[in-house]
């Protein structure tokens, strides 16, 4: 391959496939059950949960399309599986090369340790937005049957372009930690436990009585402004964007000083 990111792009392809069709077609499906909770099947059900409860899943309007893919499809499944993706991608960036005994083969060939990351961190990014990417075709394939063309095809953009830097965010996270020690393990861990950390942040600080904590998950710039319903949030997708960068630069800093005979 002419350069590492066709390379890690091109053996990653189906990990990358199989993560962006499921992504997309489990949300199509949970998509799909909207005209049944139009109905108020499922609103009934939600009925009997307590306000607290109603408002940290974000369920006090599941029978407008729009709150039923921000409490259920938006809210939970599909940003859980892309994280997931930024997560494993993220891991092996890195310190799955490191670990594997592959990383120094790599860097004895002509490319330096900032190019490494930042071609692994561009695939990252990329196949966040290709699984986004998916997943929009597929909720507007099934926006007119499935009674969701209240929601337009803006706003389900704009969701989407928030659901790919949400996956890259926490991919990001990944790669700094794996950078940083070079252990998939500790990457793994580490990774995960801040995404469900934030993810508490953002669903309970409110009832916690903490609400300044929302600001400090990536969660709250995903979802907390509601592009399902008010478009482009411009200023969160920024703040998102920013983290990124923000990361890369501490990972590029950090693997560049490392010691990786020892």
């Amino acid at each position: 391959m002419p350069n590492v990111l066709t390379k890690t792009l091109w053996d990653s392809r189906r990990s990358l496939t199989g993560f962006a069709a499921g992504t997309a077609l489990v949300g199509t499906m949970y998509a799909g059950f909207y005209p049944q909770v139009a109905d108020g099947a499922m609103g009934q059900a939600v009925e009997g949960f307590s306000p607290a409860l109603r408002e940290a899943l974000n369920m006090e309007d599941i029978a407008s399309a729009a709150g039923y893919l921000g409490s259920s499809v938006f809210g939970i499944i599909v940003p859980l599986i892309a994280v997931i993706y930024g997560i494993a991608t993220g891991t092996r960036a890195i310190a799955g090369d490191e670990e594997a005994g592959y990383l120094d083969l790599l860097l004895a060939h002509p490319v330096s340790r900032t190019r490494l990351l930042l071609h692994r961190s561009a695939a990252l990014a990329i196949g966040a937005g290709i699984l986004a990417g998916l997943v929009l075709l597929a909720m507007l394939a099934i926006r007119n049957t499935a009674h969701l063309d209240t929601v337009s095809i803006d706003q389900f953009a704009a969701q989407c372009v928030a659901l790919a830097l949400l996956s890259t965010v926490f991919g990001s996270i990944a790669v700094t930690i794996g950078a940083a020690t070079g252990s998939r393990a500790a990457a793994l861990a580490g990774s995960a436990a801040v995404g469900v950390l934030a993810y508490a942040a953002n669903t309970f600080a409110t009832q916690l009585g903490a609400d300044g904590l929302r600001y400090a998950s990536p969660f709250h710039y995903y979802i907390g402004n509601e592009p399902l319903r008010n478009g482009f949030q411009w200023t969160d997708l920024g703040i998102l964007a920013a983290t990124i960068a923000v990361l890369v630069l501490i990972a590029t800093t950090v693997f560049n000083r490392r010691d990786l005979t020892s």
